[in-house]
């Protein structure tokens, strides 16, 4: 495939106009996927600035460098409302002053947690 840029033309003697003629060496690769899919990644891919070309261009070049394919089938985890109100509750005992020292080792921790009652 050949593709030809014309440059703002050139003032010499006879103001000739120069063409670039870039050469892409490219090869073309179908695979079938979900429409939907197919949509969503060219949308993530353009919201994060690349075409869907170059992202799959990288994976491969990942995949050729490192022999690994990782996969995730996991959604993005959410806190529970259980963990939410912990941080909140950690959060007030920071700024009450609640909190423990620092300890060198373990047996003073654990002293100063059984001196607590935990």
């Amino acid at each position: 495939m050949v593709f030809i840029r014309q440059e703002l033309p050139l003032y010499l003697t006879n103001k000739s106009t120069l063409y670039i003629i870039d050469y892409m060496n490219t090869a073309t690769v179908n695979f079938k996927t979900e429409p939907e899919i197919k949509e969503q990644a060219q949308q993530t891919a353009e919201h994060l600035g690349f075409t869907l070309s170059s992202v799959l261009n990288a994976f491969l070049k990942q995949f050729i460098r490192t022999k690994t394919v990782h996969f995730s089938d996991r959604e993005p985890k959410v806190p529970t409302q259980y963990f939410l109100d912990a941080i909140k509750e950690a959060k007030k005992n920071l700024k009450e002053g609640n909190t423990s020292p620092g300890f060198d080792n373990i047996k003073d921790n654990l002293d100063w947690l059984e001196k607590q009652g935990i």
